[in-house]
């Protein structure tokens, strides 16, 4: 059995001293630094955490901008596309208007010519018509 003699109070007092040594030199440190390594990890979790939402807003920022660079891109090319368009109709016009302006001048050429070719052919009719009559009267 257990004796209640003076040993085990010594023992006890003993178990104290090393308990509150060890206390003071090992568990108070260890804690102190366990605590001070948690809030740490929590302060760099919140700037990583920062970091993150910074990269987010810079992101949202970057999307917003990139749209709005599209939308105004969007718009130049259907500027673009319009002032082509009219472009092309005064191309075709002017280009309408020359060929008129050649072709009426041409029909006045071909109207001169015609009636020059006629003038000459008139004069000469007479003269093939007698040509014409001497050959048929001739081998006839």
């Amino acid at each position: 059995m257990i004796n209640l003699d003076i040993t085990f109070f010594i023992q006890l007092v003993n178990f104290l001293i090393v308990l509150t040594v060890l206390n003071l030199i090992l568990y108070r440190p260890i804690r102190g630094m366990l605590k001070k390594r948690a809030q740490e990890m929590a302060d760099r979790l919140a700037t990583v955490e920062g970091f993150a939402d910074q990269a987010d807003a810079k992101m949202a920022s970057y999307r917003e901008s990139l749209s709005l660079a599209r939308q105004e891109a969007q718009g130049v090319r259907v500027s673009f596309r319009e002032e082509g368009v009219v472009r092309e109709k005064e191309i075709v016009e002017q280009a309408s208007e020359e060929a008129g302006v050649k072709l009426a001048a041409a029909k006045e050429v071909i109207a001169t010519e015609q009636q020059t070719a006629m003038t000459a052919l008139k004069g000469e009719v007479t003269r093939f018509a007698k040509e014409a009559s001497k050959r048929i009267l001739s081998k006839a």
